[in-house]
């Protein structure tokens, strides 16, 4: 059923203000290049804002200046921005790449909540830029107020960027009408291994052309590189409206860095100068925090720590995952003895506990990477959790098989696993009774991607944990572009009274390929 917002949604006037200060075609010019740090005129804020780590009462603010710049927000319940609050923000400046957050404290719970950021000159404060507008709801304090969000991931892979033939990111303007309470991105956020052409000539005959920058011409490696990889898809429109307006629960996996890459891994790879992917994630890890607003657990001194937990109201936690940096290398994947697997063995534990702890009614758990398809890694190496044997649990299937057990003898329920990473859309459902492992409660699996990259077949299922099937939508070819194939996006709405969980998969275009509804406190369903 369509959903209707139950606070009224941003105005228009604020989106577009947020979104369209400097015309589309006018910043890959100046995405080519850092910002300068002598430059006539006032700040400028040309790449939009951002919401993320948003709760019942805080959330942070993201922006990105053209030169040093004192950052200062205000924050109101309308657009006329009567009674505004101020924040007075951080100095931004070479140190970050010209980006900077701010906290806000003390907000209202579920509400609506109108912002703007304005840059001033650190020597002059009346020196101003214009204001960069944006808006977002706080997380909900009663049950009844329900939730409702998106999820997807892979974003600017398999050589597609940003067309301007077909309106860029187009997917981009199409989850922004459903006016989320906030997005989940499920990893490859950009594809810094990922070089692209200037066009490419599909199948048919057709021209797909990319907007191009210095830093999407090769593979990252340097930290500006990185960071020009992040910033590229801030030059889409769509990408910057849908900030202004949904905030974000970001996740990285392996295309921020590196195809398939793992903890210590010495690269093979002739694009690469820099061999050792620990550098690598370092740099990559550095501007992924730069770029997003995301608060870490432990502060700067744990900087690169992904994993994290959600709150989100009553009805709802959710359970970031990161299953790139704590696991151990790729290999067939069939020891018998395995405490490292792909969480490792901290991850795993702060996940039980968590999971144990939360009282929400919904417990999805975010995962990067899949649990029963078979993603290979080469001939003989596996990059997921599953290697194609249905027997009983090896390798990084026996941490999963922990937690499952875990979750099953604990009395947690309400879980559910959302992912990306296949470039497709589908749903399985595991059960112990179809499963070589049989010690867990049924549970989903909910997958759906890309948003911006090529579209893949479907992977093979693992039989270990009994997964079923029951739907999929997929190209029957390798790499698909854009042009060619629909990208997809999945939805879950909590319903206020009922506590109902209903998971849509959707495409590019607006149709419902699949819906479910699962119950509260129900196994098996």
């Amino acid at each position: 059923m369509p959903h209707r917002p139950r606070i009224p949604s941003p105005g228009r006037r604020t989106v577009l203000r947020g979104s369209l200060l400097v015309p589309a075609a006018a910043l890959p010019a100046a995405a080519s290049s850092a910002p300068a740090l002598a430059l006539a005129g006032r700040p400028e804020a040309a790449w939009g804002v951002q919401v993320g780590s948003v709760t019942a009462s805080s959330a942070l603010v993201w922006v990105r200046s053209d030169r040093p710049a004192r950052m200062l927000v205000e924050t109101s319940a309308t657009e006329s921005f009567r009674r505004a609050r101020s924040w007075y923000g951080p100095l931004i400046g070479p140190g970050s790449d010209f980006t900077g957050t701010t906290p806000l404290y003390d907000l209202p719970a579920g509400e609506q909540v109108h912002y703007r950021v304005t840059l001033a000159d650190p020597g002059d404060p009346r020196r101003t830029g214009k204001p960069v507008y944006g808006t977002f709801r706080t997380a909900p304090a009663r049950r009844r107020d329900g939730v409702r969000f998106l999820w997807s991931g892979d974003i600017a892979g398999q050589g597609w960027g940003i067309n301007p033939d077909i309106g860029g990111y187009r997917v981009y303007e199409e989850m922004r009408r459903l006016d989320p309470d906030f997005f989940l991105c499920s990893g490859d956020t950009v594809y810094a291994d990922g070089p692209l052409q200037p066009s490419v000539t599909l199948p048919d005959g057709r021209i797909w052309r990319n907007v191009m920058t210095e830093e999407k011409a090769k593979v990252a490696e340097t930290l500006d590189e990185y960071r020009g990889n992040f910033r590229y898809n801030l030059l889409d429109r769509n990408f910057r409206r849908f900030n202004a307006q949904v905030p974000s629960v970001v996740q990285w996996d392996d295309h921020e860095v590196r195809n398939n890459w793992y903890p210590g891994q010495i690269l093979d790879d002739a694009r690469y100068t820099e061999k050792n992917v620990d550098i690598l994630a370092a740099r990559s890890a550095r501007a992924f925090h730069e770029y997003f607003p995301v608060s870490t657990p432990h502060g700067s001194a744990r900087r690169s720590r992904m994993y994290r937990a959600v709150h989100h109201g009553p009805l709802l936690d959710v359970f970031v995952l990161d299953m790139r940096s704590h696991r151990n290398r790729n290999s067939p994947n069939r020891q018998a003895d395995d405490t490292t697997g792909i969480l490792g063995a901290e991850q795993l534990r702060w996940l039980k506990r968590a999971l144990a702890e939360s009282r929400a009614v919904w417990k999805v758990i975010a995962a990067d990477m899949p649990l029963g398809l078979v993603v290979p890694d080469g001939a003989t190496d596996f990059e997921a959790v599953a290697q194609g044997d249905p027997g009983a649990p090896l390798g990084r299937e026996l941490q999963i098989a922990e937690l499952l057990r875990f979750i099953k003898h604990r009395k947690v329920t309400g879980t559910l696993w959302l992912t990306a990473d296949v470039h497709y859309t589908s749903a399985q459902h595991y059960a112990p009774e179809r499963a070589a492992f049989k010690d867990f409660a049924p549970f989903w699996e909910f997958v759906s991607g890309p948003l911006a990259a090529g579209g893949f077949p479907a992977n093979v299922l693992d039989g270990t944990f009994g997964p079923d099937r029951v739907f999929v939508r997929a190209p029957d070819r390798a790499n698909v572009s854009p042009m060619e194939s629909p990208q997809f996006y999945g939805e879950v709405e909590i319903d206020g009274d009922s506590a109902d969980l209903t998971v849509r998969l959707r495409a590019e275009g607006g149709a419902v390929l699949f819906t479910k509804v699962l119950r509260p406190g129900r196994t098996g369903q």
